[in-house]
């Protein structure tokens, strides 16, 4: 099977998404209005669960939506730190991680998009996204493939851009903080004539990190424009070029020296094993998007969207050799001595992405409405790498570093290639039943067709077809259950240890709970859940690769979870989680590596004012991640990783149209580890963070 690209290149050229979060960005634009922390309520809307505009309240799945308020005041610099106070959600697993974001949403990685288009496939094939570019970040909790086809079981984060408005606004900042932290931001927006309207988003840092030699450098610009030439019609154009200079954070410790005992004493957190100069993270992007919309009466709306992207990524890193004999890696009776990877890869990623669709209203009673949404949506992707491997020998606790290869500035040798090639079509249908204004009914089907080529060899040639049912009703004022039956069906990238590709993985979820909204501003819900996933990539344990991996089936989610948001008076808003997961391959009585049974967190604001222009803002939020294990044949029994609590606070003081803020994450700098892993490595909790920013807003 061979999908015929070119007529779907020409026919997406267009798209478009509802506009999101209006009112919050002309609060924040607002030069006369001090900035407010948008706390999600009853009657607030998400597009993402539905692809309509459609109120939480109303959507039998549970939705969160972080407005870019809320999660810069808690302190997020990455777009996984935004999930810090979501329930069901794990971020940043592996700790902070220059490379890439990640969050584990009901013990299953969740897969990241961009105004409702998958943008990342493959892995360290392109650059962590910027948060400073968004209006806000959904995550839908449970398997959205009925609509988006790639969504992964756990759910689906996606990160809502920020679009050029109307009305004239902006702010201009400069900022300090930790690891010598150097930032000039700058969001302007405003009319250029009666039917268009511009918008520039940037970011320039300077910046280190946690880790000695690893640098956090960036140079972003994100121009937009807006042409409305009625009501009725929209068309918007994103561009985007990002560029990082950084390495790796993440050091892949050895167990013994890190959470197990060594006797020359514990490795330093801030320990890096590389070559200095030649370990790096570099990646360049190039991306744009195309939105449209056009409404045909109050009835018909037609929904365009399309985008490419270009990605580069320069990846060069050390690891330390603990993986052939975990319990005992070093080569010395004094534990010193120990193997040292060296590992380099330069990868070119390609992605284009479409999805279009036509939004239908009518009623079939007084009292029965529909939403009838028709769609297709394409993806293509090609990642080419050109990698190598080199292997030394080092005293981890007394590192010479010029004692190391440079390897010329390029990849060891020899040098080894991959090309591998995806292309996936979905066709959808989904009905939206409203019924006696107290109830709602989604039902949805769609079909996936769906392929992979690696260096030209088909490696797998798959198709599948996915349901979707949910129902939610106000039984009484303010109480609304909810039932949902869901499946998924995910292409994933990779490689076994013989070099074939991975196949697709598929899983079904059953939901069910309650959402109390009491008040508008009111929000809490309570849901139980059981996720059956088949064909989940894991470590292969019969490779030292890191990159290799198999396939199980059996893989099992189940759990509660608990979330409120309220805006309450006197200017006070709270956000309170918690969650319990049980995830394992069944069979085994033994919880997925890294994902923990229980987390928990809460986060409060509230406003003073101090005269006519000046008021205060303050915030401080508590979050707890739960121990976890991990298991491998060194350690039958595990390996645990200790429970951690952090505390994080922020203030800011606004004075006419200036603002200045700090912000503080792991306020009382507790060291921990966020994993210790059977395989034989230790990852590095974030430390504490502390940078002030001075703004002025017009």
């Amino acid at each position: 099977m061979r999908f015929v690209r070119f007529p779907l290149l020409c026919a997406t050229a267009l798209a478009s998404t509802p506009a999101f979060a209006e009112a919050a960005a002309d609060a924040a634009f607002d030069a006369a209005e001090p900035r407010q922390i948008v706390v999600t309520g009853a009657r607030g809307e998400s597009s993402t669960a539905t692809k309509t505009d459609t109120p939480i309240i109303e959507t039998p799945q549970p939705i969160t939506v972080i407005d870019d308020e809320l999660y810069l005041a808690q302190g997020a610099i990455s777009v996984s730190d935004t999930l810090n106070y979501v329930s069901g959600v794990t971020a940043n697993p592996y700790g902070p991680d220059s490379r890439v974001d990640g969050a584990f949403v009901r013990g299953i990685n969740a897969l990241q998009f961009r105004d409702g288009m998958r943008d990342v496939f493959s892995y360290y094939a392109s650059i962590r996204s910027d948060p400073y570019n968004f209006d806000q970040v959904e995550l839908v909790r449970g398997p959205a493939s009925v609509l988006f086809g790639q969504g992964s079981l756990g759910g689906i984060i996606n990160l809502v851009s920020k679009r050029p408005e109307f009305e004239s606004g902006g702010e201009l900042s400069v900022r300090y903080g930790s690891h010598d932290r150097k930032e000039v931001l700058a969001d302007v927006t405003g009319g250029l004539t009666d039917t268009i309207a511009g918008r520039v988003v940037a970011r320039l840092r300077d910046s280190g990190t946690q880790t000695d030699f690893v640098a956090d450098d960036r140079a972003m610009i994100s121009p937009s424009v807006t042409f409305a030439p009625s009501p009725d019609t929209e068309l918007t154009l994103i561009g985007l070029y990002q560029e990082d200079d950084s390495g790796s954070t993440s050091q892949f410790l050895p167990l013994v020296g890190t959470i197990l005992p060594n006797p020359n004493g514990k490795l330093p957190n801030d320990l890096f094993v590389g070559k200095p100069g030649w370990d790096r993270y570099d990646g360049r992007l190039l991306q744009g998007t195309a939105l449209f919309e056009q409404r045909f009466g109050e009835a018909v709306q037609l929904n365009l969207k399309a985008r490419y992207i270009d990605s580069d990524v320069t990846y060069f890193t050390h690891y330390a050799n603990s993986y052939s004999n975990p319990a005992n890696p070093y080569l010395d009776p004094d534990q010193r001595m120990i193997g040292l990877y060296s590992e380099g890869s330069v990868a070119r990623m390609e992605i284009f992405s479409s999805d279009n669709n036509v939004q239908v209203d009518f009623n079939t009673g007084a009292s029965v409405e529909h939403v009838l949404l028709a769609g297709v949506d394409y993806s293509w992707n090609r990642v080419r790498k050109t990698g190598g491997f080199g292997f030394e020998m080092i005293d981890i606790y007394d590192i010479d570093y010029n004692a190391l290869s440079d390897y010329g500035g390029g990849l060891p040798q020899p040098t080894t290639s991959s090309d591998i090639e995806q292309e996936q079509i979905g066709f959808y249908l989904q009905d939206q039943v409203r019924l006696f204004d107290r109830a709602s009914l989604v039902l949805g089907v769609r079909h996936d067709l769906a392929e992979s080529h690696a260096a030209g060899v088909e490696q797998y040639d798959a198709s599948a077809t996915s349901f979707r049912a949910g129902v939610i009703a106000e039984v009484i004022d303010g109480v609304s259950p909810f039932f949902s039956y869901t499946e998924s069906f995910e292409p994933v990238s990779g490689i076994t240890s013989s070099g074939a590709a991975l196949t697709p993985k598929t899983g079904r979820q059953f939901e069910a709970g309650v959402k109390f909204h009491p008040l508008d501003s009111i929000i809490v819900t309570v849901t139980g859940y059981r996720i059956e996933e088949s064909g989940r990539p894991i470590d292969d344990p019969n490779s030292d690769n890191q990159d290799h991996k198999i396939q199980v089936d059996g893989v099992v989610s189940k759990g509660v979870e608990f979330e409120g948001n309220a805006a309450l008076p006197g200017d006070l808003n709270l956000i309170a989680n918690l969650s319990y997961n049980e995830a394992e391959i069944e069979g085994t009585g033994q919880q997925l590596d890294n994902v923990p049974k229980f987390n928990a967190s809460l986060w409060g604001t509230r406003r003073f004012a101090l005269s006519e222009d000046a008021s205060l803002l303050i915030g401080s939020g508590v979050r707890h991640v739960g121990k976890n294990r991990s298991f491998g044949p060194a350690f039958p029994d595990g390996i645990v990783t200790p429970a951690f609590t952090l505390v994080d606070a922020f203030a800011e003081l606004s004075i006419d149209r200036w603002s200045f803020a700090i912000n503080a994450t792991n306020l009382f700098d507790k060291r921990y580890y966020s994993a210790c892993l059977a395989r034989g490595d230790c990852f590095m909790g974030s430390e504490r963070n502390v940078f002030g920013t001075v703004s002025y807003h017009f």
